[in-house]
This record gives structure tokens, C-alpha cells and sequence, in this order.
């Protein structure tokens, strides 16, 4: 009986949510601009009204960038027009036309190649579709002044480690099994055993790749890919391929970055059930505990308000 109850007060959460989400449609649109700084993001049809809260938040706060989507797949042709109209017709990428090459296909690996390969000649920010900025991001902006590539942390205690560091930790992690270990702590294990060609000093740091940024570089998908052989050969392709090694590999790149940035987790954090600091200006409301307390409702209904407050009139759109 109470596995009905909760199953219930989630969905009924859920639902409020997604009504305080479609909101978004009431709000100004997007004036992109092409300033070397892409706003990416992989979504489908499920969240395209969290992302509308998501991209608009972060765009109203940075006042720079275009945006670019990949499509999962799912978005249909109401989706893009909404899409078009409010984002200053951004660039949608269809996931299909993504060549992960000998990386993994899936888990959000064309969303990380895509942005390497996007990073060429732009400042790359990644951001998922369950974020919301609440406040100035004068981090943010320095990143991209100073071409210096950043990572929300996982955790307020995240910090750049060498790779042996990396495997002490997993392995003493509490979340660490040899019978039962999720891919992301079973590679951070064997992070000791990682060796790639003329790069002998490797970093890690246990971000997450929900809000991330990439420096403009002509580095590509090099060191992803090597860092996806060694895993591959460590772990098997069966393994390696399942969810969360993307987020890995993504961890791996941006903590190999020239002086990459983490961000201070007071300010930039992911939402775990717990107090918020109060000078909060970005929250990942994670899946877990995504619709716990009321939080993201709140802060959803928060941020429209404020952005028709602050925006301009509005075009009167309907999602068929």
C-alpha cells in the first residue's frame, strides 16, 4: 500500500511540474547571437518544455550564444516549430547523422562527440533539460572570456585527482562492488590501469556532465576516443557500453583541459534532497530526487515569472 501512495504523490507531483513547465510557452523568445558561443543540449519531445525553462534561464542570465539541439529522434514537427520560434531558429541535429566511430552508440555519446567536434571553433556549453539557472553566472562568463573549460561537480567534496587517486577512490567507495558496480565507479576503479600514448600525467575529476563547458580547441574527439579504447579494453565493450560511461569520458576530457575550472558547488550543484545554499544560481534536479519537496515546481514557476517579468512580449504559440 504505501509503494501506491508514493507511486501516486509521485505522479501527482510530476504532473504539477510538467503544468508549471508548459508555462514556459507564455514567455519571450530567445534573441540568439553568433558570438562563438553555442548553447547544446540533446533533447526529445518528453522535456521539451523543461528545456525551454532550462535554456531560457541560463540564455536570460548569459546574455550570450546560439543554440543547438540534438534530436533524440522523437521531436516531432509541432516540437521544432516551437523550437524555432522560440530559440531564434536554432540548429537541430538529428541523432541519427552522428558517427560515434569505435565509441559507444547511445547513452548520450553523440551528444558528447558532437560537442567535441562542434568545440572546433565555438565555446561549447553543454546543458541538460532538468537544470535551472536562478541567479548571475559570473563564473560562466569568465570561463568563456578566458577560453577555460568547466564542470559542475558531482558532489560539494569533487576535486581534479591523478588516476591513481581516481581508482583509490572508487575502490573505497561505498558504492563499490566486485560482483555489482555500476560502470562509472568500475572504471573510475580501474582509472590506475589507464594508460594513453605521450600523455603521462592524466587528471580526473567526478563532475557531472549535466552542465558542462567545453573551450573553443582543435583538440576533436581524440583523447575521448583513446580514453574510450582503455576502457574498452579494461571493461569490454558490453560493459563500457552501458549508461553512464559518457558522463565518464566527458569527466576525463574536461579535467585534462588546460587549468579547467570546477565550479563552486555553493553556487552550482546538483539537487540531492538536501538545503540549498543560499546564494544558489544553478540547480541540476537530478533524477532521483527530481520532484522531492515541491523544489523544481517551485523553481520552475520562480523562473517564468521572472522571465516574463524581465523579457519582452511573448509570441502566442500552442504546442499541437
Amino acid at each position: 500500500m504505501n509503494r501506491i501512495i508514493d507511486y501516486l504523490s509521485l505522479k501527482t507531483r510530476k504532473m504539477w511540474h510538467d503544468q508549471a513547465a508548459a508555462a514556459v510557452l507564455t514567455t519571450p523568445p530567445i534573441k540568439a547571437k553568433k558570438d562563438g558561443v553555442i548553447l547544446f543540449s540533446m533533447i526529445g519531445t518528453r522535456v521539451l518544455y523543461p528545456y525551454l525553462v532550462a535554456i531560457k534561464s541560463l540564455h536570460h542570465q548569459l546574455q550570450r550564444g546560439r543554440i543547438v539541439v540534438l534530436d533524440d529522434g522523437s521531436l516531432t514537427n509541432a516540437d521544432k516549430k516551437i523550437l524555432r520560434d522560440h530559440l531564434n531558429d536554432p540548429q537541430i541535429i538529428a541523432i541519427n547523422s552522428v558517427d560515434t566511430g569505435d565509441c559507444p552508440v547511445g547513452g548520450t555519446w553523440e551528444r558528447l562527440l558532437t560537442i567535441l567536434d562542434l568545440r572546433e571553433d565555438h565555446y561549447v556549453i553543454q546543458l541538460d533539460s532538468d537544470t535551472i539557472t536562478t541567479g548571475a553566472v559570473p563564473q560562466i562568463t569568465q570561463a568563456i572570456e578566458q577560453n577555460r573549460s568547466f564542470t559542475i561537480k558531482g558532489g560539494a567534496e569533487s576535486q581534479l585527482v591523478n588516476l591513481n587517486e581516481a581508482s583509490h577512490n572508487a575502490k573505497n567507495s561505498e558504492y563499490f562492488s566486485a560482483a555489482n558496480t555500476h560502470v562509472q565507479v568500475a572504471i573510475e576503479a580501474a582509472m590506475d590501469s589507464v594508460a594513453i600514448s605521450d600523455r603521462p600525467d592524466l587528471q580526473y575529476v567526478r563532475g557531472c556532465s549535466g552542465f558542462t563547458g567545453f573551450s573553443a580547441s582543435k583538440a576533436g574527439r581524440g583523447l575521448a576516443e583513446s580514453f574510450s579504447a582503455e576502457a574498452t579494453r579494461l571493461l569490454g565493450i558490453e560493459r563500457w557500453s552501458e549508461w553512464g560511461s559518457e558522463q565518464v569520458t566527458s569527466n576525463f576530457v574536461i579535467a585534462n583541459e588546460a587549468d579547467p575550472l570546477l565550479l563552486p558547488y555553493e553556487y552550482y550543484c546538483n539537487f540531492w534532497n538536501e538545503p540549498l545554499s543560499n546564494d544558489v544560481r544553478f540547480i541540476h534536479f537530478i533524477g532521483t530526487f527530481r520532484y522531492h519537496q515541491g523544489l523544481y515546481t517551485d523553481t520552475t514557476r520562480d523562473v517564468v515569472e521572472m522571465l516574463n517579468v524581465e523579457g519582452s512580449e511573448a509570441p502566442e504559440l500552442m504546442r499541437a
